[in-house]
């Protein structure tokens, strides 16, 4: 099954709005077991819009359309399709009863304009839209589906989600598709393909695995097909159980679970508080930490210590260490972890102090060096890392390593 993404919208040529509607789309779409053939942009043009249709029905089965569904007049979407599917424009009175709803709760009144919305193509499948006042339309042409949605994204998003993927896998009697994605940390993903290669060349026929790498994580995707949906959920778990005895540390979590929300709820199982000390991430793991709901439960707050003063003046780290070590060494980033425990009255403190770049490297010391450290109950300890030349992913890969220390720390 292959399908195809129109987006329309001049704001998206011209740069003034990002296409984050092509990337999600895609996505809900592999999910499925679908294929993206190809990803087109255009303009609000009627010409564009059928060359388009005409391009996309060649290429694909399914074409999932977004954009230029507004009541003003420079989006003429709905127009275009009705003229491309030999359909005229017709009332639809549940479309009509949805915007008088919405209009009504914001207190406003409904004009002619707004009413415009509820004028559809005779041939199409009206979508509800529970966000909004356009509908989606469902077209079919020579056994193929054209679906157009929305522009804006929630809209957009619950359509496809509740009522776009499943009616497309009921229409086509599609396979069922079952995916588990492993969340993995602390392993470059070339050492881990190498780790779990045995693994890997054992899977059923109809198991496939996608390693999906971003600074500091790795995803192991699990992608099952078959008739039979919870014969493959068995066929994964059974696959899933292996890895875990094969790399049980650097495992932290399944399906897009994030690392800081992992570690809250351990946190918070383990009935205990965190703070951090940070220099070359700048609050970066207070900000993933707090990022989580309900993050006021266990964590008390950061010294961000980027000069040596603070170090000194707020953490307590002593001026000879700093001068017989320099600030990114272990005895360093030792006493800022202590000091922020004891300052901030917490039962765990992480730590970091690194050369994030892309200057302030030597020989010694190159651009990626960074000392972590983790202080807790039983004591501290401190761990070096080289993450490499890029300032960005330098921090990245130091947050996520300090909140593996103490994720690692709580679980024993």
């Amino acid at each position: 099954m292959k399908a195809e993404i129109i987006n329309i919208g001049d704001e998206l040529l011209i740069g003034q709005v990002v296409n984050t509607n092509a990337s999600w789309m895609a996505a809900q779409l592999t999910k499925a077991g679908i294929s993206v053939v190809q990803t087109t942009t255009i303009a609000d043009d009627d010409k564009a819009i059928k060359k388009a249709l005409d391009q996309a029905f060649v290429r694909a089965q399914v074409i999932l359309i977004s954009g230029g569904l507004g009541p003003t007049k420079d989006d003429i979407t709905k127009k275009t399709l009705a003229e491309y599917f030999d359909s005229k424009l017709i009332f639809h009175v549940p479309t009509y009863e949805q915007v008088e709803k919405i209009f009504a709760a914001r207190r406003f009144p409904v004009t002619e304009v707004n009413r415009q919305q509820a004028m559809i193509p005779e041939k199409c499948k009206p979508l509800f839209n529970k966000n909004g006042t356009a509908p989606g339309m469902w077209f079919e042409k020579d056994g193929k589906v054209a679906v157009s949605m929305p522009g804006v994204p929630f809209e957009m998003q619950a359509m496809v989600a509740e009522q776009v993927i499943p009616a497309i896998v009921e229409h086509f009697n599609m396979d069922a598709i079952v995916h588990k994605t492993v969340m993995t940390t602390g392993m470059p993903e070339s050492m881990l393909a190498e780790n779990i290669k045995d693994w890997e060349a054992n899977l059923p026929s109809n198991v496939k695995l996608a390693y999906l790498p971003q600074p500091g994580i790795v995803r192991l995707r699990l992608s099952g097909r078959g008739k039979d949906r919870q014969k493959l959920k068995a066929e994964i778990s059974v696959q899933v159980d292996k890895l875990k005895k094969l790399i049980p540390e650097i495992i932290f979590g399944y399906d897009d679970v994030s690392l800081e929300e992992v570690v809250g709820q351990l946190l918070i199982k383990n009935k205990k508080t965190v703070s951090t000390a940070e220099s070359c991430t700048g609050g970066y793991i207070a900000h993933l930490i707090t990022s989580v709901p309900g993050s006021s439960g266990y964590f008390e707050g950061s010294v961000v210590s980027y000069s040596n003063r603070i170090k000194t003046d707020l953490l307590g780290v002593r001026t000879e260490t700093l001068e017989k070590y320099g600030a990114v060494s272990r005895e360093v980033v030792i006493e800022m972890a202590k000091g922020a425990k004891a300052g901030l009255k917490t039962d765990y403190s992480l730590a970091v102090s690194g050369i994030a770049g892309p200057d302030g490297g030597t020989k010694e010391k190159p651009v990626g060096t960074v000392w972590l450290a983790l202080a807790g109950p039983q004591g501290t300890e401190a761990k070096l890392f080289y993450f490499g030349e890029h300032r960005g992913r330098n921090i990245r890969r130091s947050a996520l390593a300090a909140l593996n220390m103490l994720r690692l720390k709580l679980e024993q």
